[in-house]
């Protein structure tokens, strides 16, 4: 079964990430496995850093980490079988990254429905897919 269990949260879409936290916790529940919760924050341009906050970047990993927190806490998971962690940068990128570093076996992603955009350019989960070293579960 699967032991590390790997869930990239988009905190700005919380259907999303809901069915897929539920189908990690289910499946590290019968694994007897853990389970890391992840945040990615984009990166702000360079013309737009004039217009915000100094420290913008600092509040925003704050509500990261605090959601997260949350959502571990109502995971219905042991607090010992949940971890969070905060990325910034590139979804994908940082996604595979984690999975890596983690030594995840499974990630579990919440995926839109498809859309010409993403026929077109892809999707980060089509991404994770393609070029993830373990097995990634995608859910609708």
């Amino acid at each position: 079964m699967y032991s590390r269990v790997l869930v990239p949260v988009d905190l700005g879409d919380p259907d999303i990430a809901t069915s897929a936290i539920a189908r990690a916790v289910s499946i590290v529940k019968s694994s007897g496995g853990s389970l890391r919760l992840m945040n990615v924050l984009s990166m702000i341009p360079a013309a737009y850093i004039d217009y915000v906050p100094t420290n913008f970047d600092t509040q925003e990993r704050e509500k990261a980490e605090e959601a997260l927190k949350k959502i571990a806490e109502d995971s219905g998971l042991e607090p010992s079988r949940v971890s969070t962690v905060i990325h910034l940068g590139a979804i994908y990128h940082e996604v595979l990254n984690e999975a890596e570093a983690w030594k995840a076996d499974l990630v579990v992603i919440g995926s839109h429905h498809p859309t010409l955009a993403t026929y077109l350019i892809g999707s980060n989960a089509a991404n994770i897919v393609r070029h993830a070293n373990c097995s990634v579960l995608v859910v609708r």
